[in-house]
């Protein structure tokens, strides 16, 4: 075991009238107590450090074209991992639906709680890899601020605060008898963040390595009472960005691990069960399978670009200074698109961008969501369905 276990026992609520009597009486159940990562020796055996190379090196390979000008698509993976993250935990949004979700939530319309909780997702992927990956140091507190942004949309009370009481997985609402896992109790907390904290500022092992054991071991830790599994996955990105194996385009490993849920919370308890090497091959091979993923949508994304450059100056052929043309540009950022978002993201006035919706409209890359003239929203569809594929994991030869 990466740990020990320890029998506790669960005293009785018979004030909790709410519950059915057998979960208000006393009972014993177990604590896990993970092991500190700090001290740890990973040596690799050959074939698994072969797969872990070739994990560096599709991650790699998908940063190897990044410039400046395509920080658009960059955002476009980073929102594909965070709704894959979030359908990790059972969060059924796809991409079509949160980018309107974002207009209607923009402009002061209601949008479902679901999906402002990927939004909420989205912002602390991005809050963690612009902010805590520029951090000097990895400590407890980044990790608290990227919770923090997380679910201050949709639970206040918890947001930013580590956990003061046990929690567990599975089981039943009422106590922790029965729990398929019981993370360690809340004053453990701490001092194995702390721990986690250290391990990441090492650079004697693979950078996969280490994302992948940070991962592993912070689900282990389970620290909030809420939000483990995004923030976890987020620190992976972390990790990646604060070693340089990422610079620019985030491999979108949740697609693959949404996609194979049932096998990747396997893994994480066979690392658990001290069998960390198979952990690391799983998490290897879904990274990999990430990244050549997203390098593949991504070439079909500036396929479609040219398409539509294409399809712009034959049916408008508009100034080469004109607004439309940075709108195309900017488009696998903001999919739906409002004027304020397109004036934002192109630089250009309110009456140029209005014009260019009306000349991707004439052109067939946007179409208008509705009639009305105000708070209006154009949608780039074909580039929808591009994302949505993307998310489930569908290689773009299958559509």
């Amino acid at each position: 075991m990466r740990g020990r276990s320890e029998k506790r026992t669960w005293e009785a609520h018979p004030e909790l009238t709410h519950a059915p009597p057998r979960y208000r009486r006393a009972c014993e159940f177990e604590i896990f107590l993970p092991e500190p990562l700090s001290t740890d020796d990973y040596a690799l055996p050959g074939e698994l450090a072969t797969i872990v190379s070739e994990a560096e090196l599709a991650i790699a390979h998908l940063n190897h074209s990044a410039a400046a000008q395509l920080a658009p698509l960059a955002r476009l993976l980073l929102r594909t991992e965070s709704i894959a993250s979030s359908k990790v935990e059972g969060m059924q949004v796809d991409a079509k639906q949160l980018a309107r979700a974002e207009v209607r939530d923009d402009i002061g319309r209601r949008a479902s709680v679901e999906a402002l909780e990927i939004l909420a997702n989205v912002d602390a992927m991005q809050f963690a890899i612009k902010e805590t990956s520029n951090a000097e140091r990895l400590t407890p507190y980044e990790i608290v601020a990227i919770h923090r942004v997380l679910m201050d949309r949709s639970n206040k009370r918890i947001a930013g605060r580590l956990r003061d009481r046990q929690n567990w997985i599975g089981g039943n609402d009422y106590n922790p008898c029965g729990a398929d896992f019981v993370p360690p109790p809340p004053e453990n907390v701490g001092p194995l963040l702390e721990d986690l904290c250290r391990f990441c500022e090492r650079d004697d092992m693979p950078t996969l390595v280490q994302a992948a054991l940070v991962h592993a071991q912070f689900e282990t830790i389970h620290p909030f009472d809420d939000g483990n599994g995004r923030t976890g996955r987020a620190l992976v990105q972390v990790i990646l960005r604060r070693r340089g194996l990422a610079p620019a385009f985030v491999p979108p490993i949740s697609v693959v691990l949404a996609r194979e849920k049932d096998r990747y919370i396997r893994s994480l308890t066979a690392y658990r069960e001290d069998r960390v090497l198979d952990w690391i091959e799983v998490f290897s091979l879904a990274t990999t399978e990430a990244s050549k993923l997203a390098e593949a949508y991504l070439e079909q994304v500036t396929a479609l670009q040219q398409r539509w450059r294409d399809q712009l100056k034959e049916k408008v052929n508009p100034r080469s200074d004109a607004a439309a043309w940075s709108a195309i540009d900017a488009l696998p950022a903001h999919p739906v698109m409002t004027v304020p978002v397109g004036v934002a993201s192109t630089g250009k006035s309110k009456p140029a961008v209005n014009g260019a919706m009306q000349d991707l409209v004439e052109a067939g890359v946007l179409r208008p969501l509705s009639e009305s003239q105000r708070n209006r929203a154009w949608e780039a569809s074909e580039l929808l369905d591009l994302i949505v594929d993307l998310e489930e994991g569908v290689p773009p030869s299958n559509r």
